[in-house]
């Protein structure tokens, strides 16, 4: 087993929460990971409101390189999207 593949069990074990950690979760988000978890609404406002923004960069920059709209034959864009093709 190479040092990558250990490092990576060590990781996915640290990852899962604990049973105390499970206990004290709230209905929903037991088990994902360690600690408390979001306590109140705007604990949950703040989290959602990430995924969202994470989620919209995410659609706007595949949209975006795989499409640029730039007509220009020299635009960075289409060099790389060219050349890789």
């Amino acid at each position: 087993m190479t040092l990558t593949g250990l490092l990576i069990l060590i990781a996915v074990q640290n990852v899962f929460s604990c049973a105390v950690c499970k206990k004290n979760q709230p209905a929903g988000l037991e088990g994902i990971t360690h600690g408390a978890g979001p306590e109140g609404t705007i604990d949950y406002i703040i989290s959602w409101s990430a995924v969202i923004i994470v989620g919209v960069t995410l659609f706007l920059s595949i949209k975006y390189l795989v499409k640029p709209r730039e007509s220009n034959a020299d635009h960075i864009k289409n060099i790389i999207l060219n050349d890789s093709l």
